[in-house]
């Protein structure tokens, strides 16, 4: 028999706050992070809005915050949420083998020191305007700072963690673009599963609201760029629904064996009952037409559960707010669902948090173990002209009671990637 592995601790820094209760108040009032982008001047973008992380409390990070002062944003989100995650588990990592205790994150790439960059460009032109080389390469192993520039790996914030709480067991970084945190908790689930470790930390991290990234997503004409109402740009399933809105933030959760969590009297939030992960095989940009990956990963975690369609009570959609990733998303949800897809409320959070890219998937199973736990669903904000493609119940704009056992969550990342996760009350 495999091991039951159960959600014990969890931790966020998302742009509606860092706290479970604060965060979960306000996404229940249909609150939006959404705002224009301050972290640099968005001016000459399409797109000049984000959902940023703001009043991050850096004096929460242990050892204080200028131990973190060359760490990127995505990093020290990761190492606040960790800690949270840890310290609400109750989880005396001091009493626990720390080869028996691992980490899996889903973490995107650090910052990139944009400004610095060009203004070395723009030092190493020559006469005739055009980029010397060699005093480029000079200036940069004179100026640039070689810490800086090994946080940029994916990978920094699952060694940091590591470091801060000797956590010495599996560690292991995917960045499967948006369903990579998501993809990770799966991972975690699996390792724990198979007995090669007990205790998990698992999550995301992931902060691109930056020049480079603005300009990527922009090129694929992925965001929305209603920049005049900032608040209602996110609007999933809404016939007049124009792109995704970028966030950032983190999320991390404590897994462990089931057996482990109820000998020390853990209070145990949800069991992860469900993973399903398969690949479009289609366009890196586009989801397939008729929903194939997506389908098929939902079948999956249910399979994987043992569960059948009707005893899903909630689906978090990935719901980005893409003309194209909602009506897909719809298809697939029937075609797995059949008639109970009319009867299931989906939401999608992204509504009010915008986009967090890789920590998106972590975030929203939090948001899906907390609708068990309270009995609420969130709701899908900017809800307002039905879409005819999109025709299910999308709890739009109020929060709803609702009593839960289990809950879906999905995550469709660029490339093709599709992850869905199946949480039941414990």
């Amino acid at each position: 028999m495999r091991r039951r592995v159960v959600i014990t601790g969890m931790g966020w820094v998302t742009p509606l706050g860092e706290t479970l209760s604060g965060v979960w108040e306000r996404l229940l009032q249909g609150e939006s992070g959404v705002g224009r982008i301050t972290l640099f001047d968005p001016t000459g973008f399409p797109t000049q809005i984000a959902a940023e992380v703001k009043e991050f409390s850096e004096d929460r990070l242990p050892l204080g915050p200028q131990h973190w002062r060359y760490q990127p944003r995505h990093t020290r989100f990761a190492v606040a949420a960790a800690a949270q995650a840890l310290e609400d588990s109750g989880l005396e990592l001091e009493r626990v083998d720390p080869t028996q205790v691992g980490i899996y994150l889903g973490s995107g790439e650090g910052h990139q020191d944009f400004f610095r960059f060009c203004q070395m460009v723009v030092e190493a032109l020559n006469e005739e305007g055009q980029l010397d080389l060699a005093r480029f390469h000079r200036q940069s192993l004179q100026e640039l700072n070689p810490v800086l520039e090994l946080e940029q790996e994916p990978h920094m914030p699952t060694a940091h963690i590591a470091s801060v709480f000797n956590i010495q067991g599996p560690n292991a970084n995917c960045l499967t673009a948006c369903a990579a945190s998501s993809q990770a908790v799966g991972e975690a689930v699996e390792i724990i599963r198979r007995g090669e470790a007990q205790v998990m930390i698992a999550g995301g991290t992931h902060s691109m609201i930056h020049p480079f990234g603005v300009t990527g997503f922009n090129l694929l004409t992925a965001l929305s760029t209603q920049n005049e109402e900032p608040t209602r740009a996110s609007r999933p399933f809404d016939r007049r629904r124009d792109g995704f809105v970028l966030g950032e933030g983190a999320a991390m959760i404590v897994l462990e064996d089931r057996q482990l969590a109820e000998q020390r009297g853990a209070r145990i939030y949800a069991e992860v009952v469900g993973y399903g992960s398969t690949a479009d095989a289609f366009r890196v940009t586009d989801s397939h037409p008729e929903g194939r990956g997506a389908a098929a990963c939902m079948q999956m975690a249910l399979d994987d559960a043992g569960l059948k369609p009707e005893q899903i009570g909630y689906i978090n959609a990935h719901g980005t707010s893409t003309p194209v990733n909602d009506r897909v998303e719809t298809l697939a949800i029937k075609k797995v669902f059949g008639q109970h897809a009319y009867q299931v409320p989906v939401s999608s959070t992204k509504s009010m948090m915008g986009h967090l890219i890789a920590a998106a998937g972590v975030t929203e199973l939090i948001i899906c173990v907390l609708a068990l736990q309270h009995g609420v669903i969130p709701p899908t904000i900017n809800y307002e002209e039905p879409d005819p493609d999109c025709d299910l119940d999308y709890v739009p704009n109020q929060a709803r009671d609702a009593q839960i056992q289990y809950a879906l969550t999905n995550s469709f990342g660029f490339g093709g990637q599709n992850i869905a996760l199946i949480v039941g009350r414990s």
